[in-house]
């Protein structure tokens, strides 16, 4: 395998809603027009890759992802060639798209569904499950998705008088991926979309995909679906990215990389639920844990780690004790939590604006084994609404200046998609792009540096790496190394000053600060310490040398 196929490993990914990015044409929706006005700014951050999330026509009872037609544009958005001139002009400015795939179900409102719905009979009832009674041990689910917005993951269809299955919301029937017709289906979409030049695709609750995959007589087990999306994808573009959304039990991650013929990329549910723990305790035992129990990533594949994304933060891989932990000190209200075991916030106001917080959270992000992904708006310190119901509070519009809307749609308030945070220590009026752009050390200039570094640190996408010891319990520090260059990282997450061990290191000459969070003497060749400052980071490049192996 070629080098470039594996860009992947170096990426640094852009996550955005076109819906709430920016509007070109005033009528309160985000759209194609206003996200290709905005490619120079994401290219400027240092991002390389672009993830959209779902524009296809839906009636957005889930964010798009019940979608009506894998296939069209929401005319909300755009249209068929306003997407097709959004990734010439993305490609233009070497920003690689990653598109989401939800292989999972449909909306009801979907045709097949509805023909499916229609008649007993009809060729496209298979595309879906149905059973006569609901309480089909066999296939029934232990429990629902969303805790409480359903009391079951059966939901009866009047008209045929049976029951289809949706392990999500009940206007999301789950396809029957089973089908040979529906894998066939969802190859054809692939094929559609790559040859329109998208890079990549999100499996969308890749798990229920696989699990449901298992009933097809010509797969041996419930993983061959996917090593055939991975193949048929591989097959018209050799550096095609899959990245699975698999919030799955560490054991079981494995099985989701396959041999090297699976998924190239593992969205990292376990790094933020684990990071943020680190983040309450002001300890590094719980990273320690994370990369414990967390299988190692192929060479040809990566972890996508994130410290929040679109979804809640669901901390569901924690023990109680720890999940509890985290939820009083980052979602002390009620209001603030969701379906039991999740925060519907966004990283600046969970760490309460506070700067030095901030960057260290984004430094062990960008500093961890993985590709980083960066959700919309928080390289400039966004908030969430939570006046918003269940997990819109983090979706809200992005903020571009202080201006109307937040520089996001010249409409009304009546028209917007989604309102814009307009009051509070987070409102437009005080976090905006505009603003920040002309302060060398706002969050999004001190974002634009660590994005440049971490793309120069090579033996950090292409090197191994290990733990190092550093004698603090409250230090977490990382060794990478790669044909003799060697970068270490120490992230001190206590409110305290420390010192620590420097020995694991030791054998590297001309070691140097490639980045930190204040301006520290350089390490002398014989030393054996380091300070960091409290809550402070450094990261560290040199050489092996030679004579010491």
């Amino acid at each position: 395998m070629r080098s470039s196929n594996l860009w992947y490993k170096s990426a640094i990914i852009y996550e955005l809603d076109l819906r709430t990015f920016s509007d070109s044409n005033g009528d309160g929706w985000g759209d194609f027009g206003g996200l290709i006005q905005k490619l120079d700014y994401i290219a400027s951050l240092g991002c390389t890759c672009i993830w959209l999330k779902p524009f296809n026509p839906s009636p957005l009872r889930d964010g798009g992802y019940d979608v009506t037609d894998y296939y069209g544009v929401d005319a909300r958005v755009g249209n068929p060639g306003a997407f097709v001139e959004f990734m010439e002009e993305a490609a233009s400015r070497g920003l690689a798209v990653i598109t989401e795939l939800v292989a999972n179900h449909t909306s009801i409102d979907h045709p097949w569904f509805v023909e499916a719905a229609s008649d007993i009979d009809s060729e496209l009832r298979d595309f879906y499950i149905w059973r006569d009674e609901p309480e089909s041990a066999e296939d029934s689910p232990e429990r629902i998705t969303f805790a409480g917005d359903d009391t079951s993951v059966w939901q009866r269809h009047e008209a045929s008088d049976q029951y289809y299955l949706h392990r999500f919301y009940s206007h999301e029937p789950d396809l029957n991926n089973g089908d040979g017709r529906v894998q066939e289906e969802m190859c054809r979409i692939l094929a559609y979309y790559l040859r329109l030049g998208v890079s990549g695709f999100r499996i969308d609750a890749a798990p229920y995909v696989a699990e449901k995959a298992a009933g097809h007589p010509e797969l041996d087990g419930p993983h061959d679906y996917l090593r055939r999306l991975r193949s048929f994808a591989t097959s018209r573009r050799p550096d095609v990215v899959l990245m699975a959304e698999a919030d799955v039990e560490p054991e079981g991650l494995d099985e989701y990389f396959g041999d090297g013929d699976e998924m190239n990329l593992l969205l990292n549910f376990l790094l933020s639920q684990y990071l943020f723990l680190a983040l309450a305790e002001g300890s590094a035992d719980p990273l320690h844990e994370l990369l414990d129990v967390m299988p190692r990533a192929p060479r040809d594949a990566h972890y996508a780690n994130f410290l929040r994304n679109h979804d809640e933060l669901d901390l569901e891989r924690l023990s109680e004790d720890q999940r509890m932990v985290v939820m009083e000190s980052f979602a002390p209200d009620p209001d603030m939590r969701i379906f039991g075991r999740g925060i519907r916030r966004r990283v600046a106001p969970m760490l309460g604006g506070d700067r030095r917080r901030l960057r260290l959270a984004h430094s062990l992000l960008f500093s961890m084994p993985g590709t980083p992904i960066i959700y919309y708006g928080d390289e400039i310190g966004m908030g969430e609404d939570l006046g918003l119901e269940e997990r819109q509070p983090v979706r809200t519009p992005m903020q571009w200046s202080s201006d109307h809307n937040g520089g996001f749609s010249a409409a009304s308030a009546s028209d917007l998609h989604l309102p814009p945070i307009s009051e509070g220590p987070f409102s437009y009026s005080r976090v905006n792009v505009a603003d920040q752009q002309g302060q060398p050390d706002s969050m999004l200039n001190w974002m634009r540096r660590l994005i440049n570094v971490r793309k120069q640190a090579r033996p950090i996408f292409s090197g191994d790496w290990r733990v190092l010891e550093t004698g603090d319990p409250a230090v977490f520090a990382l060794g990478y190394e790669h044909e003799g260059e060697v970068l270490a990282t120490y992230h001190n997450l206590s409110a305290h000053e420390t010192t620590v061990k420097l020995a694991d290191i030791g054998a590297m000459s001309h070691l140097v600060d490639l980045f930190s969070d204040d301006s520290y003497d350089s390490p002398k060749p014989d030393s054996h310490e380091l300070s960091v400052n409290a809550r402070g980071f450094r990261w560290l490049e040199g050489r092996r040398d030679e004579n010491q192996g």
